[in-house]
């Protein structure tokens, strides 16, 4: 599988932003996709995720209400619309899938998008 992110860039302090991320190759194992996020010195940590079958979806406390994650399964992709963003959510923004193995699962990323606020 691979993930192709784009859509990052500088924005002001309560803008909006839209992050797509489409996956190609070995599509119709994965079960679910995000987004995480890392910022300098800090880990990666979740922000948003779909699953592939029910769209259920799970968001991060700190960006509930702000971030929505979407997908059109006919094209592969998901989406992270931001809006009211703060100088917090500056980060590097990597695209997530996974599939369900044997074992237990395996994460696919993307080559991350950098997001910039100004404020």
């Amino acid at each position: 599988v691979q993930l192709q992110a784009s859509g990052g860039g500088l924005v002001q302090a309560g803008g909006s932003l839209r992050l797509s991320c489409a996956a190609s190759g070995t599509t119709f194992a994965l079960n679910a996709m995000g987004w995480y996020r890392q910022a300098p010195g800090k880990q990666r940590d979740l922000v948003a995720s779909i699953t592939t079958g029910s769209g259920s979806t799970n968001y991060a406390d700190s960006v509930k209400g702000r971030f929505t994650i979407s997908r059109d399964n006919a094209k592969n992709t998901v989406y992270l619309q931001m809006n009211n963003l703060k100088s917090e959510d500056a980060a590097v923004y990597y695209c997530n899938a996974r599939a369900p193995r044997y074992t237990g699962w395996v994460d696919y990323w993307g080559q991350g998008t950098l997001v910039t606020v100004s404020s």
